[in-house]
């Protein structure tokens, strides 16, 4: 028996996406999965369980995507048909069950979205499912079982969610400082290639023997390995933070341009901080999204600190 997932390009919304999975794979482990999906996102589901395939899908011209994955999979009967990019490929191949995401709902976040969409309430939680291989690596990567590791990510996927990294250097320096709440910390920086730099203002406040640095240079899956032994990540609203999440370890997403209702870090250590602006004020003002402008800076070193030590709080009771 056959499932076909067909999910995001992106990577935030792929690891969303993995709640739907989740419920298949724990209630119907007879089911042979098919997942197609990004480029980028494809990484994160090669150690599903009973995976059978995995189809990238780079966008083409003129849906050239679209029929080269009808291609590849029409010879299959699929018993369960999941399309969560809502296009027509559901009805169009030979199958028992579709299940088809036709628009988003701004009402609820993503994941309960995604649960009403299966009929299950409350919805399941995404997850990250890792290989032997990426969970020895990260024991290679971090000092697991010696000292609290805290992560951040600086970098996002637009310029306008990204809170300056003098910021983030002075949140690392209060958290990590003689008294701080993760006095003596091992720091993981985690990001894209291309957010190294931005992200060098703050690596480079913390001595090299207490810090690790993943910048594309791991498999998305061994990142979700070392996710799984922070004791707090702090990060704005990226794939990332979705990771995080995911993992089950306490996240702290930042916020401004991006609505926390509906991407906020999912699961009962998720805890978005947002900027003194809303979101609607901070559009509404915003000149040009291509200026390359952080859109962030309403948001103060205070008030993530404040909000971190209240969620921490909270969660140890």
């Amino acid at each position: 028996m056959r499932l076909l997932f067909i999910t995001s390009n992106r990577l935030g919304d792929a690891v969303l996406s993995t709640s739907v999975l989740r419920h298949f794979v724990e209630t119907r482990p007879e089911l042979r999965i098919t997942v197609a999906c990004g480029p980028v996102a494809a990484p994160i589901f090669e150690a599903v369980p009973n995976l059978e395939r995995i189809i990238r899908m780079p966008k083409q011209k003129r849906g050239g995507h679209w029929w080269n994955l009808w291609k590849s999979v029409v010879t299959h009967w699929w018993d369960v048909i999941i399309d969560l990019r809502g296009s027509a490929t559901a009805y169009v191949l030979p199958g028992r069950k579709r299940i088809v995401l036709s628009g988003n709902d701004d009402s609820m976040h993503r994941v309960e979205q995604l649960g009403r969409l299966i009929g299950v309430n409350p919805p399941p939680r995404p997850i990250l499912w890792t290989r032997p291989q990426d969970d020895a690596r990260a024991r290679e990567i971090l000092p697991i079982g010696e000292k609290k590791i805290l992560g951040i990510g600086a970098g996002a996927n637009w310029f306008g969610k990204i809170w300056p990294a003098e910021r983030f250097a002075e949140l690392v320096d209060h958290l990590t400082c003689a008294g701080g709440a993760f006095e003596g910390a091992h720091v993981l920086f985690l990001g894209a290639p291309d957010e190294y730099d931005l992200s060098r203002p703050v690596i480079d406040r913390v001595s090299e023997n207490r810090r690790s640095a993943i910048f594309g240079d791991e498999h998305l899956l061994t990142v979700a390995a070392c996710l799984k032994h922070v004791d707090l990540y702090v990060g704005n609203d990226s794939g990332l933070m979705h990771m995080a999440a995911a993992a089950g370890v306490p996240t702290v997403g930042l916020f401004g341009p991006s609505k926390e209702e509906n991407y906020g870090p999912y699961g009962p250590l998720g805890c978005p901080v947002r900027t003194d602006l809303s979101y609607r004020q901070i559009i509404d003002a915003r000149e040009d999204r291509f200026d390359g402008k952080t859109l962030m800076t309403s948001l103060s070193v205070g008030k993530v600190e404040a909000a971190i030590g209240q969620h921490m709080q909270k969660i140890t009771g």
